[in-house]
Order: C-alpha cells, then sequence, then structure tokens
C-alpha cells in the first residue's frame, strides 16, 4: 500500500489534487519524474518517490536500488536538452516545521541562468531563484516536457537492449 499525504506537494501532484503541468515524465516501480513545480529554471526535473517519504535513509532496497540508474538518466535528459555548465542534482526535504516529501532536484545551469542572476552558482543561485518566485511559463514547461519524455523513452530503450 502507497503512503499518501493530503496537503504534501510532492503527494497531490502524483495523486492529481493538484495539476502537474508537463505531466509525469518517466517513471519506475518506486520513482516519478516531472518538471519541478515553482521558480526554477526550464528543464529542472525533480524526481520523487512514489511514496511519502521525507528521508534517503528511509528507502526500501528496490528504491534505493533504482536512484542511481534514475539520477544517471534524468541528468542524461537534462544534459542533452539543456546542454548546461553544470547539471545541480541536489536532494531537498526540508519543511518549514518538519521533514516533507523528499524530492531530487536536477537542474540544467546554463551560462544564461547564472547571468539572469548576477552570476551566482550553487545554493546561492538556488536561493536567489526560488526568493525571486519567477515560474517558467507553463507553455515552455509542457513543450520541454514532450521532448524529455521522447528521450527518456529513447535512453530505457537502449538500456534495456544493452542488457540483453
Amino acid at each position: 500500500m502507497r503512503m499518501d499525504v493530503t496537503g504534501c506537494l510532492g503527494c497531490d501532484l502524483l495523486t492529481g489534487r493538484r495539476e502537474l503541468p508537463g505531466g509525469v515524465l518517466h517513471e519506475t516501480s518506486a520513482w516519478v519524474v516531472n518538471h519541478v513545480v515553482g521558480p526554477m529554471n526550464i528543464g529542472t526535473l525533480i524526481v520523487g518517490p512514489r511514496d511519502h517519504i521525507v528521508a534517503i535513509a528511509e528507502l526500501d532496497d528496490t528504491a534505493a536500488a533504482e536512484l542511481g540508474p534514475l539520477l544517471r538518466d534524468t541528468a542524461r535528459v537534462v544534459e542533452t536538452l539543456c546542454r548546461p555548465e553544470q547539471t545541480y542534482v541536489c536532494m531537498w526535504s526540508h519543511g518549514r516545521n518538519a521533514r516533507k516529501h523528499l524530492h531530487i532536484a536536477v537542474q540544467p545551469v546554463t551560462a544564461e541562468v547564472r547571468a539572469r542572476y548576477g552570476g551566482l552558482r550553487s545554493e546561492q543561485l538556488q536561493a536567489r531563484m526560488l526568493a525571486d518566485g519567477d515560474e517558467p511559463d507553463v507553455t515552455e514547461v509542457e513543450q520541454f516536457c514532450e521532448r524529455a519524455r521522447d528521450l527518456f523513452r529513447a535512453i530505457t530503450d537502449s538500456s534495456t537492449e544493452d542488457r540483453s
């Protein structure tokens, strides 16, 4: 039985209680990949557990085994579609008063993104993006997601062929 917490952004997006622009891009038995919801740049993907899990230490063996290959494939999608200077991979689950639904951001950071935020990098860049609150255009998110979904399919199809 899957754990689902009403009012949790991750759970609400996965159950359809809240709209998810671009929809689910890729999924495994334990994880779902979608575009970030909120003030991050186009191409920032979220790898989140299907269950309401708030810490890496809570992952079961299946989720732990799937995580490495899924992060690699998600980074490949971001690198291919965005051609960033760097791709950040950051885990977040810190809520205001308690831990919240674990999510791992895979964020393309291009020269254009850094220039828009005064050359900031790393956590300073992310903090400024969140504070500024500039959300990407929903149409652009949906267009990016179509390309990402196709690329995930191609990557996973080639991985399956490599194993056989």
